[in-house]
């Protein structure tokens, strides 16, 4: 599958600007289920709502990163987030 960012109208990424103020050990947590995405693997995702879907990262707080599919291919990162905040994200 391919991933990509969304980015929106002024040209920044939601998802790139809550990656970023990850620590390490969290940012790479988020990397590896990114790169098992990308192979296929749609494992610990579940729909929340509107056509987006969450991927959730057992790790930390509980990560979560929210995306959208456009058919089989296309994967649309939306940001990301931890259970703490899940609904205000999804919303």
């Amino acid at each position: 599958m391919e991933i990509r960012e969304y980015i929106d109208g002024h040209g920044r990424s939601p998802f790139g600007r809550w990656c970023d103020g990850l620590d390490v050990r969290a940012a790479n947590r988020v990397r590896t289920a990114l790169a098992r995405m990308e192979a296929g693997n749609l494992s610990n995702t579940k729909g929340v709502g509107r056509g987006v879907l969450e991927r959730r990262i057992h790790a930390g707080p509980g990560y979560r990163v929210y995306f959208g599919r456009d058919g089989n291919t296309l994967i649309v990162l939306l940001g990301g987030g931890t259970k703490a905040r899940q609904q205000r994200d999804i919303e």
